[in-house]
């Protein structure tokens, strides 16, 4: 197919205003995504928008899998709570109530 450009896992971008860390996700207009390397400010990138990711979780939240998630962008970390965040993911793999990192499949919202 002449049209086809890439499957649309992984996303070239422009690092915004601070740079991105490899690993760390961003919010980027409308999509969250997983930078794969670190990059300064201006600086093109390659980030993940698909799969699941092990990332910063609240604390003190078991997660079953298929836990619907929120990205907290003030704490910049991954909750349940709905209140004031954005629904960006599920949880792919469940998550003790005192673990800081959970497996998280993306979901991306328009």
């Amino acid at each position: 197919m002449k049209n086809f450009i890439s499957e649309g896992r992984r996303l070239d971008f422009v690092a915004p205003v601070g740079g991105v860390v490899s690993g760390m996700p961003i919010i980027i207009g409308v999509l969250i995504v997983i930078p794969s390397t670190t990059a300064a400010e201006g600086v093109a990138f390659a980030g993940e928008v698909e799969g699941a990711f092990d990332v910063a979780a609240a604390t003190g939240q078991a997660w079953a899998t298929g836990t619907l998630v929120y990205w907290d962008d003030t704490n910049k970390r991954f909750t349940t709570s709905a209140s004031g965040n954005t629904k960006r993911g599920v949880a792919a793999a469940p998550k003790a109530s005192a673990a800081a990192i959970g497996t998280v499949k993306l979901i991306q919202t328009l």
